[in-house]
């Protein structure tokens, strides 16, 4: 798979600021540096407003501003190259109707003109992380003229591991990638980067929690680290 994704154009579909180094940072890190991808961000929201009761953008306009220079720091310490960043309402994605979400992927898609596409597990316990995957699977329906050929969906510490045991859908990863010490502190400094998402161990969102979870992955394949996915679609 490693080989297979040499010189690749990749887009990353997400949720939320912080989802694409949760998923899959050292990943994205390794692949830009040791195998040439081009790798382009899509953040399809917001992010912040759903730690209110209603969503008030006014209310938290400052937060909003700093989320988004978030994102651009720790951009520059995993090392993609582009990023599409859009408004969608956090944790409200349910209210959004699905074909405005596809529309978003399917533009992205034409203008980048991916090859390979990771985004979120379906079987998570956010709804917006949901909402992206159907979205996702939907824009990729399996056509003459549909130029991705590889879907990988990855986890989300505090959200994927957090399902009920016995979802119908438990994430169940069929593909590793072996990720270097490097490629981790990479995910982890960028992770820092987000000051309203980074929280103290044992939260999974702690730099401590990530480590270790790359650890436990790297074990269950004979690696020092490693990040897991399930292969959703692979035509060859």
């Amino acid at each position: 798979m490693l080989e297979y994704l040499k010189n690749k154009r990749i887009l990353v579909v997400v949720a939320h600021p912080d989802d694409e180094l949760l998923g899959l940072g050292a990943t994205i890190n390794k692949l830009i540096n040791q195998q040439g991808c081009e790798i382009r961000a899509v953040i399809l929201g917001e992010g912040i407003t759903s730690r209110s009761d209603s969503r008030d953008q006014d209310k938290w306009k400052l937060e909003l501003e700093n989320h988004r220079k978030n994102i651009y720091q720790a951009q520059s310490l995993i090392g993609y190259q582009s990023v599409g960043l859009y408004d969608l309402p956090d944790n409200r994605f349910d209210r959004v109707d699905l074909l405005d979400i596809i529309k978003i992927i399917e533009a992205e898609k034409r203008e980048f003109g991916p090859e390979v596409i990771f985004t979120h597990h379906g079987g998570d316990t956010n709804v917006d992380h949901q909402r992206t995957f159907e979205a996702v699977i939907t824009s990729v329906r399996p056509m003459d003229h549909e130029a991705v050929k590889t879907v990988l969906t990855f986890e989300t510490p505090s959200s994927t591991e957090w399902q009920a045991f016995n979802y119908k859908n438990y994430f169940q990863p069929n593909v590793y990638f072996g990720v270097s010490e490097e490629n981790i502190n990479a995910k982890i400094k960028g992770m820092e980067s987000y000051q309203y998402e980074v929280r103290e161990f044992p939260h999974p969102r702690s730099s401590e929690a990530l480590k270790t979870l790359a650890r436990k992955r790297g074990i269950e394949v004979g690696k020092a680290y490693a990040e897991a996915f399930m292969m959703i679609r692979h035509i060859s």
